[in-house]
């Protein structure tokens, strides 16, 4: 994958870079959004750290899909119970309505699913009333998003660079003329301005993922600290719901610091139980995340112990083989034998259901930015995802965001339509890179006006 290269210097010798649009994260939404745009426009997607290091690559369960007209009243009812009815009805339908396209598009990119007798073969997590969930093994987040990544590497019209953060927009009178990036994470922080330098764009995107950073114990890459949230903030565009933070109820116990390792759901969709010290189980294992957390928090109190035990022996060993290759593996590294023992789990920060406010198609309040997968919130998961959806939303409205951006833009050098900008005019004085050369107390800024914004949102709530 190319090191960024300048295409030009501006007058003072600097470097620069211009391109029509953006895309900050290289995640399932970033790159889904960038495969989606016409081949004829220039597409620069950067990455805080390598290409795979995104979240988009953990996801194990599967994505959900609309089977048949049949299931789309409870599949629409499940998503909005597990969201506590506080989803945004029509972001909850264009979802699930939208579903098999996706699917269909992910087919063609080269995407394998399980497949039974030649048929796709559905499985069913927490909350969910009927199997619905496609799924690749027990990876099918990184089977997805590493075919994306592929097909992105193949297109003339991508520029994916690696090592390259943003870490501010360009922006004037509310519209957004691109960001501000550090050439790589170390440069930028060994405070040398010479490492930080613009990228001009008709259109940006912010897709840079969740915000697990901030948590001691999280599922989630440590770099992912709400960097798009922090930029939304300083320049006033509008959050939303970001006092949603959803708790996984199994994450693999250690003692070790550092990332959490996931016990995805869908082990307890096919049959693993919970237990708690006495080896009694505790719980309906497949309520939605966050009563399966609260029942295990409970429990743990009341046993005085940092864990609970999770059990997949009645899961026949074959199967457990087969469909969880990569949690049995894992586990073993750690000592376990899922086939023949218990495991001890515990609940971990997960996801996050809040983010830049965006609509359907992703626009933000701001003019010329978009927010697509975890980094945006346009409501659709409420105040608690349901398993399998992300990876679905994501895409659902990254594609979204693409079409609308198509519509509003025509390739460089062309005057742009309604709802874009074609060129630079009056930005003369908007990058300042003198602004950034404390990269780590910037960074400690950023952290702290996120978890400030969360904590106001929850009083302002009532959490």
């Amino acid at each position: 994958m190319p090191k960024l290269k300048m295409e030009k210097k501006n007058a003072g010798g600097d470097m620069e870079k211009e391109t029509d649009v953006v895309i900050v994260g290289t995640g399932a939404a970033g790159l889904f959004c960038a495969l989606q745009l016409p081949e004829s426009m220039e597409i620069t997607v950067i990455t805080k750290e390598d290409a795979e290091n995104s979240d988009s690559f953990l996801a194990q369960g599967g994505i959900c899909v609309l089977r048949s007209e049949d299931d789309y009243e409870s599949y629409f009812e499940d998503t909005m119970k597990a969201g506590h009815y506080r989803n945004n009805r029509e972001s909850v339908e264009m979802m699930i309505r939208s579903s098999r396209g996706i699917i269909d598009l992910l087919l063609g990119y080269g995407v394998e699913f399980e497949r039974r007798d030649g048929e796709l073969a559905y499985t069913r997590e927490g909350g969910h009333s009927k199997p619905r969930i496609l799924f690749h093994e027990d990876v099918t987040g990184k089977e997805i998003t590493g075919k994306l990544l592929g097909q992105a590497k193949k297109r003339g019209n991508i520029s994916i660079y690696e090592q390259t953060e943003m870490i501010d927009l360009l922006c004037k009178g509310n519209v957004c003329y691109g960001i501000v990036a550090a050439r790589n994470a170390s440069e930028a922080r060994t405070g040398k301005e010479e490492g930080i330098f613009p990228i001009w764009a008709k259109q940006t995107v912010l897709a840079c993922g969740g915000i697990g950073g901030l948590y001691p114990h999280s599922t989630n890459f440590a770099h992912l600290t709400g960097d798009g949230l922090a930029v939304a903030l300083r320049h006033h565009v509008k959050l939303q719901d970001v006092n949603f933070v959803q708790i996984h109820p199994t994450t693999l116990y250690s003692v070790k610091p550092g990332r959490r390792f996931l016990i995805s759901e869908s082990v307890r969709g096919e049959g693993a139980v919970l237990y708690n010290a006495r080896m009694e189980r505790f719980v309906d294992e497949l309520q939605p995340r966050d009563i399966v957390t609260a029942a295990i928090e409970k429990q743990m109190e009341e046993d005085g112990k940092p864990y609970v035990w999770l059990s997949m022996e009645h899961i026949p060993k074959e199967d457990i083989l087969s469909h969880f290759p990569n949690i049995y593996q894992r586990c073993l590294e750690e000592g376990y034998d899922v086939a023949e023992e218990c495991i001890p789990v515990v609940p971990g920060q997960h996801y996050f259901m809040g983010g830049v406010q965006s609509d359907l198609e992703g626009r933000t309040s701001m003019g010329c930015l978009y927010a697509v997968g975890e980094t945006s919130c346009n409501g659709v998961h409420g105040a608690n995802r349901l398993a399998s959806n992300s990876l679905l939303e994501s895409l659902v409205f990254a594609r979204r965001a693409a079409l609308d951006i198509a519509s509003a833009l025509k390739p460089v050098g062309q005057k742009g339509e309604a709802g874009s900008h074609s060129g630079r005019t009056g930005t003369e004085g908007l990058f300042q890179p003198w602004k950034y050369h404390d990269r780590e107390k910037l960074q400690q800024e950023n952290k702290a006006l996120v978890q400030q914004e969360i904590e106001r949102m929850r009083k302002t709530d009532g959490q």
